[in-house]
């Protein structure tokens, strides 16, 4: 038998939001610098820092940096234990998916067991969009909120369905969901599914799978009918920006979703990232871009279609 946590430190935004879903903001005592929702969850104290601060660099210069950190120090974050040691939680969330995305697993179990007390660690590896939902139950299990755990998945999973429903019938739009500009990574894990569940064919992810660098080449093969731009980590006007500002190769401009004005930027961070509950506002984002006829709810200035022809060539 699992005993409630009552003193929760969630390393991941995502996890986070999970906490806040089943009512227990009130027994969240840390977060990590990047929990900026619910809003609520900015006053919370911050247990981590990260060594990339990417707001004034490139595309380019934040995938160069961390790369250079994973390799020389294994983690671009830092966890502060002399924090965790006076706030004293009961359960640390964490994760073990990507080194990027948070602080990594290996990481977090040096610091803990240096702490002067004992804690459970609860790390969270959803890759497909069922198990993210499944990870709000996770969660009520070792807090002692199972029930309204529950209630919440299915609540979610109801919205997805509605979603279906509303699109069905309708014709398969061939999808680009771009989580990265330079170098270009196609969205990976839940993001393929979420494409599938809104009406469409995401022309480069794999669900279940991680983000992959993808060629021009084979971009240009794949010719999709839309491109979204969800570069992981930023909201809505960075990554509209990233579309204008990122060098793009003449093929960028000869793709069907260019030439047909179908290239749109969407809040990445809050709706696509972050294996969260929000993911499903994701779906009904994606929904209201591939098949407006037929679906027409989503969260406001959550996505913004990019003028005809974005992006500074390249001289290649």
């Amino acid at each position: 038998m699992i005993d409630a946590a009552q003193r929760i430190c969630s390393l991941l935004p995502s996890a986070t939001e999970i906490v806040y879903a089943l009512g227990l903001g009130d027994r969240l005592v840390a977060v990590t610098h990047e929990c900026d929702f619910p809003s609520e969850a900015r006053s919370k104290p911050h247990v981590t820092s990260s060594v990339v601060d990417g707001a004034e660099l490139t595309a380019a210069e934040i995938d160069r940096a961390v790369r250079e950190n994973l390799v020389e120090q294994a983690t671009i974050y830092h966890l502060d234990r002399e924090l965790l040691e006076r706030l004293r939680p009961d359960l640390i969330l964490t994760q073990e998916l990507c080194d990027v995305c948070a602080v990594g697993r290996s990481e977090v179990q040096d610091v803990v067991a240096a702490l002067s007390f004992p804690i459970n660690v609860l790390s969270l590896e959803p890759a497909t969009l069922q198990e993210v939902l499944d990870s709000l139950v996770l969660v009520g299990r070792f807090t002692g909120a199972m029930r309204r755990a529950i209630e919440a998945r299915d609540r979610l999973m109801d919205r997805l369905q509605r979603v279906r429903e509303a699109v069905a019938g309708r014709e398969t739009v061939a999808v680009l969901c771009l989580e990265w500009m330079d170098p270009v990574f196609s969205g990976g894990h839940w993001v393929p599914e979420m494409v599938e569940v809104a009406g469409g064919n995401d022309v480069a992810g794999e669900a279940g799978k991680p983000s992959r660098e993808v060629s021009w080449e084979e971009i240009a093969l794949s010719k999709p009918d839309v491109i979204i731009a969800m570069p992981c980590g930023f909201g809505l006007d960075r990554a509209e920006r990233e579309l204008t500002v990122v060098p793009l190769p003449p093929a960028w401009h000869d793709l069907p979703a260019v030439r047909n004005g179908r290239v749109y930027a969407v809040d990445g961070s809050s709706y696509f990232n972050r294996p969260g509950p929000r993911l499903v506002d994701g779906v009904e984002i994606l929904a209201a871009i591939l098949h407006p006829d037929a679906w027409s709810t989503a969260p406001l200035e959550s996505f913004r279609k990019v003028p005809l022809g974005a992006g500074r060539r390249s001289s290649s």
